[in-house]
């Protein structure tokens, strides 16, 4: 980001105590299943709504605002995991550590497509995705 001389970036020390801005990383987990049935766009779109869900409901969060305000450095990861049963079960580890995340159900099928963390410190949230192989 490219501020003029004397501006500071709004966001720019508001990571959380600890954090180094270079390790954060939004995971998005994507079900394989559908990567491979869908058109590759509505795949896309679907990662996309669960990231921008997940920043927005956690726009608050120091680690969202540090994350946004990287630009071009922000780092996001896309998993994949096999099935809606697999997405569900992450959602639930996800909720029982208290890790912040959203899953996207697609309407009107009401069918749960992706899920998404807020940007955290990769070693805060590694061990809940670590069973997960990157989306091929």
């Amino acid at each position: 980001m490219h501020l003029p001389a004397g501006c500071a970036a709004p966001y720019g020390s508001m990571a959380a105590p600890g954090a180094a801005t270079a390790a954060l990383v939004q995971y998005v987990v994507l079900r394989g299943d559908l990567a491979r049935s869908w058109p590759l766009g509505a795949a896309v779109a679907q990662g996309c709504h669960a990231a921008l869900a997940a920043a927005h409901e956690h726009r608050q969060h120091p680690d969202t605002r540090a994350y946004l305000e990287m630009g071009g450095a922000m780092r996001t990861v896309v998993l994949e995991a096999p099935d809606e049963a697999a997405l569900t079960a992450l959602a639930e580890t996800l909720k029982q550590n208290s890790v912040d995340h959203h899953v996207w159900t697609e309407q009107p099928e009401n069918v749960a497509t992706c899920l998404a963390l807020r940007p955290y410190p990769k070693d805060q949230v590694h061990q809940h995705l670590k069973k997960f192989k990157l989306l091929k």
